[in-house]
């Protein structure tokens, strides 16, 4: 998507066979830069991807002048050690993704902790169980993915013609960068065309939940005030005048909220038995993203101050105020 403007975007569009359709990441070409925004996964359809559109484009990986990540998650921060390597340059991304891409040890234990009594709280048993287990083992199993360059904290509000946007909500850390001229948001998965993007919950880094949904909502409330023409997602298509899929996805949330609040008022009242009765078969196959949603939407609930919570048994139950 080459314009005439001082800022020029070159999409990486790279296939996945998974719901996600698409990795996306992005070159940006501005005055004497030029920037990588994401890293895709760490794998050679996303380095093939990123190494033709390089050279379709007249550049090659010298080109690149720094890193910008919009968020954290594998998926975007894949191919950074192997740039890194070749070619050392500066990686940039949200004070609160540092813990996580350098995998602090004390960090990944409080975060285990963290889960391992909000599967207690929800009542999880054997599942909860489980998924602690296996993420006691990833910190082992995975220690390979700490990205082994320094990550340079972004404090700015600007970055050359972006503006720097904090979207909080699917990721803690989750930012993104706006070309104010032309209304471009590089979005990293605050927005996705064809699927909805998780709030994910998470710990702050004292160990505390964050309300995820909160801030997911408002940080697409947010964008949608910012009268965005398109919309550079981390996943699937191009996103133009994004308005009416931002307030689709909010009445989504609104609609999801008042069916688990049907539930509760049936006399459901555990956050694994929600989770259980609302998603069926999901429950079991992807048992951590339906307890994060149920989870989200239960903190949404009690911000609203449509339901309270009393512990019984050391396992939390909520009923309808």
């Amino acid at each position: 998507m080459k314009t005439n403007t001082l800022l020029e975007i070159y999409p990486i569009i790279a296939p996945s066979a998974l719901s996600l359709k698409s990795i996306n990441f992005y070159l940006v070409k501005q005055d004497e830069s030029l920037t990588l925004v994401d890293a895709g996964m760490n794998d050679d359809v996303c380095w093939n991807a990123l190494q033709n559109t390089l050279k379709e484009n007249g550049f090659t990986i010298k080109d690149i002048t720094e890193i910008l990540l919009t968020h954290h998650h594998g998926d975007h921060v894949g191919l950074v050690n192997r740039i890194t390597a070749l070619h050392p340059i500066p990686v940039y991304a949200h004070s609160k993704s540092v813990p996580r891409l350098k995998r602090d040890p004390d960090f990944l234990s409080m975060r285990i902790e963290f889960y391992k009594q909000l599967y207690l709280q929800m009542g999880c048993g054997e599942l909860g169980d489980k998924q602690v287990a296996y993420l006691f083992n990833a910190v082992d199993n995975n220690k390979d993915q700490r990205l082994n360059c320094d990550i340079i904290e972004i404090t700015e509000k600007k970055w050359l013609n972006f503006e720097v946007i904090e979207f909080p909500g699917h990721a803690p850390d989750q930012i993104a960068f706006l070309d104010q001229k032309e209304k471009r948001l590089l979005a990293g998965d605050l927005l996705i065309e064809h699927i909805s993007s998780n709030a994910l919950v998470e710990p702050d880094e004292n160990g505390n939940r964050m309300l995820t949904l909160v801030d997911h909502i408002d940080s697409l409330k947010r964008c949608l005030s910012l009268q965005i023409n398109l919309i550079l997602p981390g996943h699937g298509n191009i996103i133009e005048h994004p308005g009416s899929l931002i307030e689709k996805r909010l009445n989504s949330i609104e609609s999801k909220s008042q069916k688990i609040l049907a539930l509760i008022e049936s006399g459901i009242s555990t956050g694994n038995e929600l989770a259980k009765t609302f998603y069926k078969e999901k429950y079991v196959k992807e048992f951590p993203l339906v307890m994060s949603e149920i989870i989200g939407h239960l903190d949404y609930l009690e911000y609203q101050e449509k339901i309270n919570k009393e512990i019984i048994k050391n396992v939390v139950h909520y009923y309808v105020k």
